[in-house]
């Protein structure tokens, strides 16, 4: 069988949560920067981006990630993450299957027990370190950006929770981070269906209420999701970010958990030094550690560092043909949920 034009994905997931990554076949994408290229895709082109992400292709809960070549010299690779909404300018989860992906996959050389890879995003330089053996990534750090808050306790009008306070926070994207018992659920696998509705419809009330733009970073200018969070009896910290149009991520999410950082350092529960275990809807478990301070556009910031492992499960080969009935992708709400007219 002979096909004109394949995309090459390898298949990869982190704590549960698919991060799929395009290992060849894309198209090129004009624009200089990493910035640029996301912004492109999200404002000029998005066929790439509904190509793979939405069915016959994809399903509702997985990510699939663009690798092109780095835009800057002190970089080994550049990725950006293309999910059902947008493209976003970065993920923690993702990261590490980019990561894993690149070293276990040959295309960026492998030395153990540790290998260091920097990717360009359009959030900027995150510097990874793998712990490597055998071939494999058994774990791997990432240096994300730096993470601040852009306010903390931002009362909202709820018709159905009343009054809810959520922190305003940057871990690489933006999070309104809203404690759980707020909305009278619990982090676990049995309500993920009522927290995934309920953090679509508070990230549309807060996104009437609260307007973000990152001082730096042109483009990134709203709330991507709502993270709930909740302890559980242990100490650790629950997590669970929802996304367009109503799932929950099945990992603990690293960008979330750098903003989760970020609101910890502000209240001063967390110093330079401190780490703390963020776990996931599933049990899956992130270390997140601050690591250092700095200043983002007159904010203070937490430099995290979020350590958890990914796993490449398989490979596949997509078809591009121009007389593809589907080529633009379709989603229906029995799979995608009621909101799934949120993303047309």
């Amino acid at each position: 069988m002979e096909w004109d034009r394949v995309l090459d994905l390898l298949l990869v997931h982190c704590q549960g949560e698919i991060g799929k990554v395009i290992i060849g076949g894309a198209p090129e994408i004009p624009s200089l920067t990493m910035l640029d290229k996301m912004n492109h895709i999200n404002t000029v082109d998005d066929s790439l981006r509904r190509f793979v992400t939405f069915e016959p292709r994809a399903g509702v809960a997985m990510s699939v990630n663009l690798l092109v070549p780095a835009t800057r010299p002190d970089a080994d690779a550049g990725f950006i993450v293309l999910q059902a909404d947008r493209a976003h300018p970065m993920s923690g989860s993702n990261c590490i299957c980019v990561v894993t992906a690149l070293l276990e996959s040959g295309r960026v050389p492998m030395t153990e027990p540790e290998t260091m890879v920097r990717l360009d995003t359009p959030a900027g330089l995150i510097v990874a370190r793998a712990h490597c053996a055998n071939g494999q990534c058994l774990s791997v750090s990432l240096d994300n950006v730096p993470s601040f808050v852009e306010m903390l306790d931002v009362a909202i009008e709820t018709p159905r929770w009343g009054r809810i306070r959520a922190d305003i926070a940057f871990g690489g994207v933006y999070y309104a981070v809203v404690d759980v018992d707020q909305v009278q659920l619990e982090i676990t696998a049995a309500y993920a269906r009522e927290i995934a509705e309920a953090g679509i419809e508070l990230k549309a009330l807060i996104g009437e209420n609260v307007t973000v733009r990152h001082p730096e970073i042109d483009g990134v200018d709203e709330i991507a999701y709502v993270m709930f969070r909740g302890r559980d009896p242990d100490g650790v910290i629950r997590t669970c970010t929802t996304l367009k149009p109503g799932r929950v991520d099945r990992s603990p999410c690293g960008t979330g958990s750098s903003a989760n950082l970020a609101v910890l350092h502000a209240r001063g529960e967390v110093r330079v030094g401190d780490r703390r275990i963020s776990r996931s809807i599933i049990g899956g478990e992130f270390i997140s550690e601050a690591i250092g301070e700095t200043t983002v556009g007159g904010y203070r910031a937490v430099l995290p560092r979020i350590t958890g492992r990914g796993w490449i499960y398989g490979r596949e080969t997509l078809r591009v043909a121009d007389d593809d009935p589907f080529a633009t992708g379709f989603a229906l709400s029995d799979t995608w949920g009621p909101q799934v007219h949120m993303l047309d």
